[in-house]
């Protein structure tokens, strides 16, 4: 018999569906029962990709004696931390404050107040490792709250004082300025894997966001050597595209292997950036082999984009992916000498005796190079397929639709641009309740849950991109719109900055910021940047104010830590500056527009059109020259005078 989760439409708690546990979504008859049992609630949160969410539920909470013990003395929740970033952000902080370490699956003890006081993350069904079991767990908790309440209430107040602690920020007396840049410069520079790229040791996670920092800042070393490596290695799928979202190793070479829309979003625009800055043609490739993988293998009916996909197939985390030396030979015949020196590929492997597939080797010619990939492609469609997460988020769908505008428009590629335009306007179709707000997530167009400072922020960017690569005043309109909606619901009007939750949303334990950029932007870094950009394109004094107020929240910290700060310290460096306003109008304006494009060039806003208009600020009183294109050059909207000559608006430029 299903339990309460068959009503949900997130395919993570669906999959939980058939439990013998009593699972509820998170929500008030869950809070309720809670308080009248007086039980503590026990939180179980996971993502549909996650491989070991799928092996504590096939060990755990598909046993039906374990359920009974979970079912008697606790509240069971699951949530999707996918589709309740703030339950999860409370609950992970609690753990990491009690265990030193975080993941998924995430088991969490709260009171029936909502005050985490014990969790961890994965629990084995017998004791191993020096790790108790699940049900050792649930007995121990269950007796400490029976006969130790004042010990349990007293670590509940401690955490709740710490969640606390986000919100209590204060804004830092001095402003940012360009030795902020330079000591976060240092500092990555300090932890740079100067041999294999990236920062850190094992598992190495992508870090788009400080890729992007670094680029427009002039350190191509240090993002360049990271892309090649990334792309040459097996986190990238050399034969269908896209990114994993980790590698379990510092090279870059065995991924986990499930793939995240973000990630391949985010990563998409780094490449982008990496070949703007370095004409590297590997990096322009492997951006048009994310984002055609995005298209081919995420996007949903209607435009919207998926989740996810699973680590495993058939219970086996990466048969999908890897290759035997005789499939190679068997799928490839006379090329396959080529594809096994080009890969790497050996007889004993480099997972549980197969092999991910790197691109270290010889390139074949890119002729062959293409008939290896179309091949395995073709031979790897017969497989099981992994599991697909199929709610479309809107904050994920926002950072893919931010980085197809964008390549639409370096790379000139009018289906980039369309399917950013469909996905536009598939979530501000459907993602809107009743009153026009924002909602979170959906599935077969079922729209639901209340959005988040992440969801507004990252399609303001998006919108913000989508209009600077199309000229199409409505994306202007409506990232406005929302960015006017973001300040009135999330703004923190006593200290600055924002809140992850509105200000009508179900509070929980602790009302807090979401500030660090890791794995994907926070929502406070995207409405700082997206609030500055939009300052330059309309002249609005408020959104400058509500983004200095945000970056003076953080800006001490992030070049102490600048990988946990990448999108931050970007909005950092548009407000040290120089930031600069174009405006192109007239007609034939390509050749300018290719001049703005042909460089990476973070702090600058692109407007235009045919000639001046009232829709968009930045083009007030901007006409042609002599009948040709011209492009207004302007910094806080002191404009050098208006030049029709490409050479010469280069040389404005990069002046």
């Amino acid at each position: 018999m299903a339990n309460a989760l068959a009503g949900e439409t997130s395919p993570y708690l669906l999959q939980h569906a058939d439990n013998p546990v009593d699972w509820l979504p998170w929500g008030e008859e869950a809070l309720r029962r809670a308080r009248e049992l007086d039980r503590p609630l026990l939180v179980s949160i996971g993502y549909a990709a996650c491989h070991w969410c799928h092996v504590m539920e096939r060990e755990s909470f598909e046993d039906p004696q374990v359920a009974e013990l979970m079912n008697a003395r606790f509240v069971c929740v699951k949530v999707d931390r996918e589709e309740r970033p703030d339950v999860d952000a409370v609950c992970m902080e609690a753990v990491q404050a009690m265990t030193g370490h975080g993941g998924w699956p995430l088991n969490v003890f709260l009171t029936p107040e909502q005050v985490p006081f014990y969790g961890g993350t994965y629990f084995p069904p017998r004791p191993a490792m020096n790790q108790p079991s699940w049900t050792q767990v649930l007995a121990a908790v269950a007796e400490a709250w029976e006969q130790q309440r004042d010990a349990v209430r007293e670590q509940a107040r401690r955490l709740r004082e710490r969640l606390a602690q986000t919100a209590a920020l204060r804004p830092a007396p001095d402003a940012p300025h360009a030795g902020t840049l330079r000591h976060a410069v240092e500092n990555l520079r300090a932890a740079f894997d100067a041999r294999f790229g990236g920062w850190g040791g094992a598992p190495k996670f992508p870090a788009a966001s400080t890729i992007d920092f670094l680029l427009g800042q002039g350190e191509t070393e240090m993002a360049a050597t990271t892309l090649r490596a990334m792309a040459t290695g097996g986190i990238h799928d050399l034969v269908g595209g896209g990114f994993a979202r980790y590698a379990v190793d510092r090279t870059w070479t065995v991924p986990h292997f499930e793939k995240m829309l973000y990630d391949n979003a985010l990563l998409a625009r780094a490449y982008l950036h990496g070949w703007q800055a370095t004409g590297d043609e590997l990096l322009r490739r492997t951006c048009r082999d994310t984002l055609d993988w995005m298209l081919a293998e995420m996007r949903a009916p209607g435009g919207g984009f998926r989740s996810s996909l699973d680590a495993d197939s058939e219970g086996v985390e990466g048969r999908f992916y890897v290759w035997t030396l005789d499939e190679l030979r068997d799928a490839l015949g006379p090329d396959a000498d080529a594809a096994i020196a080009w890969t790497g590929a050996t007889a004993r492997g480099n997972f549980e005796g197969a092999n991910v597939l790197q691109a270290r080797g010889p390139e074949p010619d890119p002729e062959t190079r293409e008939r290896i990939r179309a091949r395995l492609a073709e031979v790897r469609a017969r497989r099981v397929r992994p599991a697909l997460d199929d709610k479309v988020l809107t904050s994920w769908n926002a950072l893919a639709i931010a980085a197809l505008a964008e390549a639409g428009a370096v790379l000139r590629e009018a289906r980039y641009l369309d399917a950013a335009r469909t996905a536009a306007e598939f979530l501000l179709a459907v993602h809107r309740d009743a009153d026009g707000r924002l909602l979170r997530t959906s599935k077969d167009g079922d729209a639901r849950l209340a959005g988040y400072l992440e969801d507004h922020a990252f399609l303001v960017e998006a919108l913000v991109g989508l209009y600077e690569a199309t000229w199409e005043p409505r994306w202007l309109t409506a990232a406005r719109d929302l960015a006017d909606a973001t300040i009135a619901r999330f703004g923190d009007r006593e200290r600055g900055g924002f809140f992850t939750t509105a200000d009508d949303q179900p509070a929980l334990v602790a009302r807090r910021r979401d500030l660090e950029d890791s794995p994907i932007p926070s929502g406070s870094s995207s409405a700082a940047l997206g609030l500055l950009r939009l300052h330059a394109l309309t002249g609005e004094a408020e959104y400058e104010r509500w983004a200095a107020s945000t970056i003076a929240l953080a800006h001490e910290l992030a070049p102490r830590y600048p990988v946990a700060f990448g999108h931050l310290l970007q909005a950092i460096a548009w407000a040290v500056g120089p930031a600069r306003e174009v405006a192109i109008v007239g007609p034939g304006p390509q050749p300018l527009l290719d001049v703005v494009r042909a460089a990476y060039r973070p702090r600058i806003v692109l407007a235009g059109g045919p000639g001046p208009s009232d829709e968009v600020p930045l083009l007030a009183g901007r006409e042609p020259l002599d009948g040709r294109a011209a492009a207004y050059v302007c910094e806080r909207f002191a404009c050098r005078r208006p030049v029709a000559d490409p050479d010469e608006l280069a040389a404005l430029l990069d002046g």
